[in-house]
């Protein structure tokens, strides 16, 4: 019987996941994995929204902040990471908690990635020249049609993710959402994955504010701290490329900022669309009480006598 559990909070980017995640592990009395792929770097607090310092104080977390935007880090060196602390965590605590709106990152936790194969060099030749002459929009299209279950939910504007996908189908022969897709038995601790959930236009002003509230933060000096590393894949983000387009005169400032708002609701939009696949989601509404929480609570620990 698996003894350790894993409560994994889930959602669009937004929702509420780490105030959820904070008040769990201070009931559970335990500590917070995150699997935000954006908040590992510290260079980048406020455009990811980064737990602030009396959150962090909340609860003890990992993976936050713990990289410079200069490091390269690849999802299996992640998962390799996250699985090492989790079972230095399981030592004193029978449950921890996972948070983060990164769909693959939660995945390489809680079911692991399969084996996929190492760049190829003409592959990856071939396709940077494809960016460089027609632009990042042909490799989605070509993924939109190699891929289309992959393309509905990966970042679209990163071209990395884009190329890595289009070079490992060209060398397999077989769709890449299908080869990250695998079974859940390799893992030793139970998953119990909580969700919350809004309506899409209450969901939608929560983000239209949240980029206010990140401008009024400091974002933009932030990001322009950051210019001289721009093309850097961790900043080829949500947040940090509009801004670097304003910087570089393309775009005004106004713009920039609606332009950060829409695409971070059409990247809310692909979360919801891979979460809602998922048949093992509990979910709360966005406004809970504490009466629902505590439902929640009691419905948890069934999970655990299960």
């Amino acid at each position: 019987m698996k003894k350790k559990n894993l409560i994994s909070v889930v959602g669009p980017t937004g929702i509420g996941k780490t105030r959820l995640a904070i008040d769990l592990a201070q009931h559970f009395n335990t500590e917070i994995v995150s699997c935000d792929s954006r908040q590992f770097f510290k260079e980048m607090k406020i455009g990811t929204a980064a737990p602030s310092e009396e959150e962090l104080a909340g609860a003890p977390h990992h993976f936050i902040g713990n990289l410079s935007i200069e490091e390269y880090y690849s999802i299996g060196q992640y998962e390799e990471d996250a699985l090492q602390k989790l079972n230095e965590l399981y030592k004193t605590h029978d449950t921890v908690i996972l948070v983060g709106g990164s769909m693959m990152y939660e995945k390489a936790v809680i079911e692991g990635l399969n084996d996929l194969p190492e760049a190829n060099a003409d592959n990856q030749e071939k396709l940077q020249k494809i960016l460089e002459e027609e632009g990042v929009e042909k490799l989605q299209e070509i993924l939109k049609e190699l891929d289309p279950e992959y393309f509905g939910v990966v970042d679209i504007h990163n071209h990395r993710r884009l190329l890595r996908a289009i070079d490992v189908i060209w060398q397999t022969h077989k769709k890449y959402s299908e080869q990250i897709a695998v079974s859940q038995d390799s893992r030793d601790f139970n998953v119990i994955r909580i969700g919350i959930e809004a309506s899409r236009e209450e969901l939608y002003d929560r983000i239209n504010r949240r980029v206010d509230i990140m401008m009024e933060n400091g974002l933009l000096d932030e990001v322009k701290g950051l210019e001289k590393f721009k093309g850097l894949t961790g900043l080829n983000t949500v947040g940090y490329s509009e801004l670097f387009k304003y910087f570089d005169g393309e775009w005004d400032l106004d713009f920039a900022v609606s332009e950060i708002k829409k695409n971070s609701r059409r990247y809310a939009k692909r979360q919801l669309t891979w979460y809602r696949k998922a048949d093992d989601i509990h979910y709360l509404q966005l406004g809970y009480t504490q009466q629902d929480y505590e439902d929640l609570l009691h419905w948890i620990c069934e999970q655990f006598q299960k």
